[in-house]
């Protein structure tokens, strides 16, 4: 999930505030928060293996509750 060589744009039309809104949600809804906060320590390679896993199963539950549909 390497989010950091992607730009993420947003217009400002009415006010810096309503901007700085969409930006966070653009950010959340990618991701990109969460993985600064996860970088920001480092990861010991069982942890890292542990929440591969449970990212693994949440997505895998996404796209079957997609599928469903």
């Amino acid at each position: 999930m390497d989010n950091f060589g992607k730009p993420v744009e947003v217009e400002v039309r009415d006010s810096l505030e309503k901007a700085m809104k969409i930006l966070k949600q653009k950010m959340s809804k990618e991701g990109i928060l969460q993985e600064v906060k996860r970088r920001r320590f480092h990861e010991k390679p069982s942890l890292k293996r542990k929440r591969k896993a449970i990212e693994a199963r949440k997505r895998i539950r996404r796209e079957a509750r997609r599928d469903d549909r």
